[in-house]
């Protein structure tokens, strides 16, 4: 299945984006305790009350919590008294923010509230993506992620794409970069460290940790109420992969491609790219599907490879490339969000800030 917008005559922008500081373990916190302090944050760099958003959707997921029908308790940190119009949806809050979009564009709202949030240390966040893969054919062979992501590094360096030291390289640069990202899990020089799945060492991998996002849309002279230099959002799309790793090409992302050329990221360069690359080894297949060469600042946060709270760290791409632009340090960005093994779903993500 594909997902399409034709984008309408209203302009909706990103105007607001807060985040926790991403940690590898908040079992002091739930996740409602988690994700207030994010709420009240990016209702309050722009203002707002609770009762002034027109719609609201979140993402996250039911397997990391271990319980049915969380979100509905991630409300608490909302106030769904008096009613509000809510939406979630069961992916990264990447998915949660394309959806507040396309209602924003219909015009049943003028702002909306995004939020997504994840707490992998309480289990085995390896076993629990598992869920994900065919339950005939994969699942029962319990391949996790990393081992899946092997394969795919393992393809890459057959087919001459990269190599050990490139994908070191990858990671040295995400971590430094996350020098100067207050809210990254880990940063500066770290070891590359040992093997944990042949051809993927310890640096090629995401760290596991908790962590919560949060971002505000508006349209229109809306957002420029709410926001000196407002992220646009000039297009947004996503695509899907076919679900049986063995008819994919591991080396290649024709649903990054397809959905960054429907979202319009190729009509004129871009000077940002966050893109939501958990293993070294996929930022290699990324930057070759979105055809970024080294005029592009790729992860300037650090990326997933600093901090990925699995269900909010797609969301944390399109928000640090929004603030970018809010800051005057991006004029046109690109912000890549995915879910599932070996990059199976895709988002794209173009955002512009005013002419300066």
């Amino acid at each position: 299945m594909t997902s399409r917008h034709t984008p309408g005559p209203r302009d909706i922008a990103v105007v607001a984006f807060a985040q926790t500081g991403h940690r590898r373990s908040t079992e002091d916190s739930s996740e409602v305790e988690m994700l207030m302090p994010v709420l009240h944050e990016v209702l309050a760099r722009t203002g707002l009350k609770t009762a002034d958003i027109g719609f609201t959707c979140s993402g996250s997921s039911d397997y990391l919590a271990g319980r049915a029908f969380s979100f509905t308790l991630a409300l608490d940190g909302v106030g769904a008294w008096p009613p509000i119009s809510e939406s979630h949806v069961e992916m990264d809050g990447a998915w949660a923010l394309y959806e507040a979009w396309t209602k924003l564009l219909t015009g049943d709202a003028d702002t909306a509230l995004v939020y997504s949030y994840g707490k992998c240390s309480p289990g085995s966040v390896r076993d629990v993506l598992t869920r994900q893969l065919d339950p005939y054919y994969v699942a029962p062979l319990w391949p996790d992620s990393i081992a899946l992501a092997a394969l795919q590094a393992q393809a890459l360096m057959d087919a001459g794409h990269t190599d050990e030291a490139a994908l070191a390289a990858v990671g040295a640069r995400s971590r430094a970069d996350a020098a100067a990202n207050p809210y990254a899990q880990l940063k500066g020089r770290i070891p590359q460290g040992d093997y944990v799945v042949r051809p993927l060492r310890t640096g090629d991998c995401p760290p596991v940790g908790d962590g919560a996002a949060a971002v505000l849309l508006a349209a229109g002279e809306r957002a420029r109420d709410l926001c000196e230099r407002p992220a646009w959002i000039r297009g947004a799309d996503h695509r899907v992969e076919a679900h049986s790793l063995g008819v994919r090409d591991l080396t290649d992302s024709p649903s990054t491609r397809l959905a960054a050329e429907r979202a319009g990221a190729f009509e004129r360069p871009v000077d940002t790219a966050e893109l939501h690359a958990p293993f070294s080894s996929q930022e290699v297949v990324l930057r070759r599907a979105l055809r970024l060469d080294d005029s592009v600042r790729v992860n300037p946060s650090g990326g997933a490879l600093a901090a990925n709270p699995v269900m909010a760290a797609g969301l944390v791409r399109i928000g640090e490339a929004a603030a970018r632009v809010h800051r005057g340090e991006s004029d046109r960005a690109l912000a890549h969000a995915t879910s599932g093994p070996c990059l199976q779903q895709n988002l794209v993500a173009v955002l512009e800030g005013d002419p300066r």
